[in-house]
């Protein structure tokens, strides 16, 4: 569950934010990663949470931009497309 209280700190908006029922895993790792950077766990988590939503919101492509960005980088494929046979005769019901 999480819970945030706006409070007004000089003149600007600040959040407040309690994380409950955190994995013990979880809270081990945060500790770890913010002892390496040298910080505290909330201020570790203060970056990880700008640093994730501070990235641009990828757009929402169509099926066939997104295919081609991924097939993009392994070069151009000429693709020999065959010939189309003549189209048959469509059906008669007048018979």
């Amino acid at each position: 569950m999480i819970s945030m209280i706006a409070l007004i700190a000089s003149g600007s908006l600040v959040a407040s934010i309690t994380i409950r029922n955190l994995d013990e895993p979880v809270k081990a790792k945060l500790r770890l990663r913010a002892a390496r950077h040298g910080r505290s766990m909330e201020e570790e988590a203060r970056h990880i949470l700008r640093a994730a939503l501070s990235e641009k919101p990828r757009g929402s492509d169509d099926l066939f931009a997104a295919i081609r960005r991924h097939i993009a980088p392994l070069g151009v494929v000429d693709l020999e497309i065959p010939r189309r046979a003549p189209l048959r005769e469509p059906p008669r019901f007048d018979e």
